[in-house]
């Protein structure tokens, strides 16, 4: 059964499990230090910072204490060339990050190959172990829940220690219907069920958009999973309207960065 709390009360929840983002074209090591700034915020920090792969390192060096670095591969497309998602994967482990966020070749699994999407998520899978493995499904290119289900199966096959619903890059990103789908693969799976969370991805702008996958999180999985080592949200804009319920009304002014 969910838990009743107020708007402030979620906003904890979203600051705590935010991967502050910037995925940005033409992003700078500027850029990136701003956004370490950022979140060293007056109510708190994100639980990590997610950029590019050559920025990583930029992140590792100026991310406040206590906030993981994540970085992308074979990011946003998807492909299937394994070679450069292992040379993403290879350029975050040598950053010094502590997460990567990697895109299953949604295109190939709705053509049928399995096999390369597979060998693709075991490989980076092996190449960043110990790090945290995040599997980008694409879910608003799927559409159809049963794609949804059979993505969520291989990456959990392959050792995913998070499904994510999006790269925030698609005209369709995170919605409802998709968490609600991942999520129940998460809890069917005996082994994912205590130990793989879930990543909330791409136009989640106000705490009450996070507030409906908090609920979601908390449905499926059960409040003991409302922490960062098993709930993320993946946004930008997010972090000002938590800030302005947090600060009572009173948010920071920086642009909206998209993601």
């Amino acid at each position: 059964m969910a838990v009743a709390r107020t708007e402030q009360d979620a906003a904890r929840i979203a600051l705590a499990c935010l991967d502050l983002t910037s995925l940005n074209d033409g992003d700078t090591d500027s850029q990136v230090i701003a956004l370490c700034e950022r979140a060293d915020g007056p109510h708190g920090k994100p639980a990590a910072l997610c950029v590019w792969p050559h920025l990583a390192q930029v992140a590792v060096r100026h991310a406040p204490p206590g906030v993981s670095v994540a970085a992308v591969a074979n990011f946003p497309d998807g492909s299937v060339d394994t070679q450069r998602a292992l040379a993403d994967t290879l350029r975050i482990v040598q950053a010094g990050a502590q997460e990567v966020d990697v895109v299953l070749p949604y295109r190939a699994l709705l053509a049928g190959d399995d096999k390369t999407c597979a060998e693709l998520l075991r490989a980076v899978r092996r190449a960043c172990e110990p790090l945290t493995l995040k599997a980008i499904l694409e879910t608003g290119e799927l559409r159809e829940r049963r794609w949804m289900q059979h993505a969520a199966r291989i990456a959990l096959a392959e050792g995913a220690d998070f499904l994510k619903t999006s790269s925030g890059k698609t005209a369709v990103s995170a919605t409802p219907e998709a968490a609600r789908c991942l999520l129940q693969e998460i809890r069917a799976d005996a082994r994912a069920r205590a130990s793989v969370g879930f990543k909330a991805a791409g136009g989640i702008r106000t705490v009450a958009d996070a507030a409906t996958y908090i609920e979601l999180v908390e449905q499926a999985l059960g409040t003991a999973a409302l922490v960062p080592a098993r709930f993320r949200f993946g946004a930008s804009g997010l972090l000002n309207d938590i800030e302005r319920e947090l600060g009572g009304g009173a948010g920071r002014a920086e642009p909206d960065m998209r993601y």
